[in-house]
């Protein structure tokens, strides 16, 4: 089944909300070798002004992909997710992640193009505290190869 192009431009729903764990911070921060205490000490945080610990930048794809599996879990989307590519992915950060947010994101189709047997998926994940704080945007790109790829 080909990937459905009908789909781009589609918004889903905010997602349920995140809650940031300082452990799963600390665990993150460890995976991928972000060593700044601030990552993992609160006091540290705290000495540079934040509220608790602070995010690796990186870590908002861990939000951002709990939205993008409304779209790779929609079988009438047909993503093969077994032929999937990662292509592009960038952050704009608004402020900074902290342990103890409450995140939400809407999910943003930007564009779905055929080309030469791949389909590529261009998303973006709008993160938000639940009042409604810009926290950081996520784009990504996805290239799907199809069956004859």
């Amino acid at each position: 089944m080909p990937v459905d192009t009908g789909y781009a431009g589609r918004e889903y729903a905010p997602n349920a909300p995140y809650e940031v764990g300082r452990e799963r911070l600390r665990e993150f921060a460890a995976a991928v070798g972000a060593t700044h205490p601030a990552h993992t000490d609160p006091e540290a945080a705290r000495a540079l002004g934040h509220p608790d610990v602070l995010a690796p930048p990186t870590f908002a794809v861990v939000v951002a992909q709990r939205a993008e599996a409304q779209l790779f879990e929609d079988p009438a989307a047909g993503i093969d997710f077994s032929r999937v590519v990662h292509a592009d992915e960038r952050f704009t950060h608004h402020r900074p992640i902290h342990a103890g947010d409450r995140l939400v994101t809407v999910l943003h189709v930007d564009s779905i193009v055929e080309r030469a047997g791949l389909a590529m998926i261009t998303t973006r994940a709008e993160i938000a505290t639940e009042d409604g704080e810009a926290v950081t945007t996520v784009v990504s790109t996805l290239a799907v190869r199809g069956e004859d790829a």
